[in-house]
């Protein structure tokens, strides 16, 4: 069943991907047309108004030849003709005002500087988009660590920084401005501001695993949800929940104990799958995290311990996660 649950999921998710090239294929080539057809009335206007500035400016050389003989005929008659008949002849000079060339050429030079611009843009756009493509097929597995710098006083932490357990009494700890002091968190040392992201955790006891922005509140009590800038999910109490608000119960067909995280920082997704039984758990709508850096987060209660381990090869969870909604299956 979870094979045929799968496939559905694979299907799907190949369905959406073609329904979705076609619309960018279909708005590329509306597009298309639309600055082809803009350039193509340009190339009109400029040969239209080329044609009635060359009609013009024959239409003045014709007259400045004609002017030209007329003063020739004038230099031949005697003085005092050329005389009485010379001030008409100025007067027909200072009328004809002949067209700069610059005058013709500067109403299409903005346009044509305009559609310069618009290529460039699309130029830009289009590297933007085949680099944002190539990183979104592109999973990389994070190599966390524990950052003990961040761990409330009662978490123990391996020398490798690989994993955690909640202790029996607080150690004596210098109380700096990124350790937690009112709950047993602790954050990875990775922080994230771009990129598709993934990390695996055993797990032990009551925990809690997820992610959370850099600003997260420190000292105090906070609220767990998105708007308090924690992404996760926890066991506790025999009970499985999602951090949001309210609260989301999550009920799984089994008990997990080797969860993986997965982050899409541009996307703003983060999901959650048991990586023993090749199961969704749980997806968070999308999220904006406005370029603020975003780290592994982890809760160790009373008695638990959670271990970051490398991703399972062999596992088929897909590298990212299919549309699924926001509770278990």
């Amino acid at each position: 069943m979870e094979v045929q649950e799968q496939l559905k999921q694979t299907d799907a998710e190949r369905q959406k991907t073609v329904a979705e090239f076609k619309q960018l294929h279909q708005f590329l080539e509306e597009q298309e047309r639309l600055l082809l057809a803009q350039l193509e009335e340009l190339d009109k206007e400029i040969v239209k108004s080329r044609d009635e500035y060359l009609a013009k400016l024959s239409e003045e050389i014709s007259s400045l030849g004609e002017l030209i003989s007329e003063m020739e005929e004038k230099c031949r008659e005697p003085t005092s003709e050329f005389l009485q008949d010379i001030r008409s002849t100025l007067n027909r000079c200072e009328r004809e005002k002949f067209q700069d060339p610059g005058v013709f050429a500067s109403g299409f030079k903005r346009r044509i500087w305009e559609s310069l611009l618009t290529s460039s843009f699309l130029e830009s756009v289009m590297k933007q988009f085949k680099d944002t493509l190539s990183a979104g097929q592109h999973l990389n597995e994070a190599m966390v660590t524990l950052n003990p710098d961040t761990a409330h006083p009662i978490l123990i932490l391996s020398e490798d920084q690989k994993s955690v357990r909640c202790g029996d009494t607080q150690q004596n700890l210098p109380d700096n401005p990124e350790r937690f002091d009112s709950y047993s968190f602790v954050l990875g040392c990775e922080g994230f501001t771009s990129g598709q992201h993934c990390w695996e955790m055993e797990l032990e006891g009551k925990w809690a695993v997820g992610v959370v922005r850099e600003s997260v509140r420190r000292k105090g009590r906070i609220a767990h949800n998105p708007e308090q800038g924690i992404w996760g999910v926890v066991l506790n109490k025999g009970a499985y929940s999602a951090f949001t608000d309210p609260i989301t119960p999550l009920s799984l067909r089994k008990p997990p104990t080797r969860i993986r995280v997965y982050l899409d920082y541009a996307g703003g997704q983060v999901a959650f799958f048991d990586a023993d039984h090749e199961v969704p758990i749980f997806t968070f709508p999308p999220a904006s995290f406005s370029g603020e850096r975003i780290h592994p987060w982890f809760w160790a209660g009373e008695g638990s311990q959670l271990r970051l381990c490398p991703r399972d090869t062999k596992s088929s969870i897909p590298l990212a996660p299919c549309e699924m909604g926001s509770s278990s299956p």
